[in-house]
């Protein structure tokens, strides 16, 4: 059984490169462009870790991960380009 992933950023270079690295490791990959998206598959998929942007339309990453958060408690990794002290707190 592959291990699945949802991918979520809103640069579609970045899934596409990520997405194509999983799937040579045999990973089942799934990909969202907002976090509104990344919330309504959350919800509708059964994933094993989500890799989650801070930076995104609609929702941010954690607006996303908040309501994620109400009803999974799947391991998310986020992804950022933000190195403050309290991006990393925001993001724990």
């Amino acid at each position: 059984m592959a291990i699945k992933v949802l991918i979520v950023d809103d640069e579609k270079l970045i899934v596409k490169g990520i997405r194509f690295s999983l799937e040579q490791d045999g990973m089942e990959v799934d990909c969202a462009y907002d976090g509104q998206e990344a919330v309504d598959k959350a919800r509708e998929g059964d994933f094993d870790i989500i890799l989650l942007d801070v930076m995104l339309p609609v929702l941010t990453g954690f607006e996303a991960l908040q309501q994620i958060r109400e009803f999974s408690s799947v391991p998310v990794m986020m992804l950022t380009a933000k190195g403050e002290d309290m991006d990393k707190i925001l993001g724990l």
